[in-house]
């Protein structure tokens, strides 16, 4: 096999090099949600990462150009769902449309956040900061209440989904 390497500067130019010099970095692709005054919205993400362990916090991404970033940037409250490797469609559809709930049975979370218990994690969160960061807004969150089942996740890499395959 042929090892290919390229060296670049992240130009605007060579934006989809950089782009696919980030998705060598495999991520976990999550769902969140929120409540508006319309009702539920949610969206798939993967930026998606642990901050703290004391408290609890996590953090995620969204674009400024999201049309659904107006719903999550005032959010008080928000859930974040990691996916199960099986849940690709659900990704997709989120992804698709913010009103995707009628794939899942949702409830009211405790801090009112729409939330849904067919996930690999749930993560139920209450805004601490958000940060401006070049075309994205940094969420960050602590965690109020967590769900955790068993199984494998739902992973983004190289511009596909795919699963961990274990003891490679």
């Amino acid at each position: 096999m042929d090892i290919i390497s390229e060296v670049f500067e992240p130009t605007p130019e060579n934006q989809r090099p950089y782009r696919n010099a980030l998705g060598s970095f495999s991520t976990g692709v999550t769902v969140i949600t929120t409540m508006t005054d319309t009702g539920p919205v949610g969206m798939t993400a993967n930026s998606f990462a642990s901050v703290s362990l004391e408290p609890p916090m996590v953090l995620w991404c969204p674009a400024k150009t999201s049309d659904r970033l107006e719903a999550f940037a005032p959010a008080q409250h928000y859930a974040i769902h990691v996916l199960r490797h099986d849940q690709h469609a659900l990704a997709l559809e989120f992804a698709r449309r913010a009103d995707a709930f009628d794939l899942v049975d949702r409830q009211d979370g405790a801090n009112g956040a729409p939330i849904f218990d067919d996930c690999l994690a749930r993560f139920e969160c209450t805004t601490a900061a958000t940060h401006d960061a070049g075309d994205h807004v940094i969420m960050v969150g602590n965690v109020t209440h967590v769900l955790l089942k068993t199984g494998a996740p739902l992973i983004f890499a190289q511009r596909d989904y795919g699963t961990f395959a274990q003891g490679i």
